[in-house]
């Protein structure tokens, strides 16, 4: 007789793990930049768009399966598709996918965890931008150094899971998740009284479509499609589980808008924090790496009490990573206990050495395998998997749960919509204009930023 399966103690608990899955680095990382480049409250608007047209219908299928399966997404597709046919295979994609973004993922985990210890030791303090660059440069140089941190990451997360499902993983979230959000409003409030912020405000939030046409409006639109879709990590089931963990009480359209405005949240406030700061000390908020561990700790080390709000800062980040890691944690874990029926203990044992030896080539392709450059000049084992979950999985396989919900191939429209909208809230739309947007409309769209991304990586 198989084990009762495990389920979240409240609702809260649900978004915030769900949240806590789609607020990553990327929210800090390239948002502020590309809603500065391209126009400020002009993009924001556009980005918001994409958001309710294209990653809410996909969000809400994501859970739909869960909660109808009960089970992680390497059995949801067996247990809801029609007898003979082969929608399962994607499972086992998706759940590769997973291990993928987490085998890169805990690596760049671990720099947060890094570089929140020097703070709070004050290694970064008194230094200028060239020497928090060398402390950068020294940090990617040193083996030794990228492995301990992510083997750190790594126990953490498979311990918290461990742990269980309400006393660690969700636990946790709840705690992390509300340590995130009153830490990223503090920052927030801290930046606006630095002198010489208004400029900051103005080029963030200030609508400017003269500056989206100028840097080429279709380029702008891709980016905000672009960052609509990756910021929500949809399309490999790592949603999935937490649908499976959720009962029926209320609909998924309302969770999947929470979730979604949460992840909105943070990342409109991480800009009130960058664009103000950078403004105020004159330096140039540029995208990536660079951003967070060269420019921002440079301006925080300007400010008085500067170690406090750099120390801050980082625990932010560290919360984000560690959330989308302990979530994305939990669907391995629940993955290899449905495949294989066996217990929480010792799935996470077996995830433990299978990622930690895995996540080994990501660490090492910043120094000992430098010269494997995968993708082109300057491109690393980092990139390569970065590439196959965000430019391939990602979007094809959003297209399988779309087809998968509101085809008669697959699940099926009915029986999708019956399970979407059960429980009280917002209901999912129903109409045959909507199903034909789904149809037809939303997949063009998702092969647009399948291609897009083929040609921004390789056709320069």
């Amino acid at each position: 007789m198989s084990e009762k399966r495990e389920t979240l103690g409240s609702r809260l608990g649900f978004i915030f793990l769900s949240a806590g899955c789609a607020i990553g680095l990327g929210n800090v990382w390239r948002f502020p930049y590309i809603t500065g480049r391209y126009g400020g409250a002009a993009f924001i608007i556009l980005y918001l768009l994409f958001l309710l047209i294209f990653g809410l219908p996909v969000m809400v299928m994501e859970f739909s399966v869960g909660r109808a399966s009960k089970k992680s997404v390497i059995q949801a597709f067996n247990e809801l598709e029609p007898k003979g046919s082969k929608w399962h295979i994607y499972g086992a994609v998706a759940t590769l996918g997973n291990y993928i973004l987490m085998i890169y993922y805990t690596v760049l985990a671990g720099w947060m965890l890094n570089y929140f210890v020097a703070s709070l030791r004050g290694a970064l303090n008194g230094l200028n931008q060239e020497q928090i660059g060398g402390f950068f440069n020294n940090m990617l140089a040193s083996p030794a150094t990228l492995l301990t941190w992510m083997f750190v990451v790594i126990v953490v997360g498979f311990f918290i899971c461990a742990m269980g499902l309400q006393g660690g993983v969700e636990k946790v979230a709840k705690f992390m998740m509300s340590g995130l959000l009153f830490i990223v409003i503090v920052l927030a409030v801290r930046v606006a009284f630095l002198p010489n912020v208004g400029p900051g405000y103005e080029f963030y939030l200030k609508p400017d479509f003269g500056k989206m046409v100028e840097h080429g409006l279709g380029e702008a639109v891709y980016a905000a499609l672009g960052q609509a879709f990756f910021t929500l990590s949809i399309g490999m089931g790592s949603l999935t589980i937490f649908g499976s963990y959720i009962d029926k009480s209320r609909s998924l359209q309302g969770e999947a808008i929470s979730v979604i405005a949460l992840d909105t949240f943070v990342a409109i406030l991480a800009g009130l924090i960058i664009f103000p700061a950078a403004f105020s000390f004159g330096i140039d908020a540029n995208s990536g790496p660079g951003l967070i561990f060269v420019t921002l700790p440079n301006i925080f080390t300007s400010m008085t009490g500067g170690q406090l709000w750099q120390t801050l800062f980082f625990l932010f980040m560290c919360f984000a990573a560690m959330t989308t890691v302990i979530a994305v944690f939990e669907n391995l874990v629940a993955c290899l206990c449905d495949k294989f029926k066996i217990s929480r203990i010792k799935s996470v044992i077996i995830n433990f050495v299978v990622v930690s030896i895995l996540s080994v080539p990501c660490a090492l392709g910043f120094n000992v395998w430098s010269d494997f450059q995968p993708l082109g000049p300057g491109t690393g084992v980092l990139d390569l998997e970065d590439f196959i979950v965000s430019n391939n999985i990602l979007p094809l396989g959003s297209m399988v749960f779309l087809f998968f919900c509101t085809t008669r191939w697959g699940w099926g429209w009915e029986k999708f919509i019956e399970e979407a909208n059960t429980g009280k809230g917002r209901k999912f739309p129903s109409g045959k204009g909507f199903k034909f947007y789904l149809n037809v409309i939303l997949p063009i769209i998702m092969l647009v930023v399948f291609v897009m991304g083929y040609v921004q990586m390789f056709g320069k």
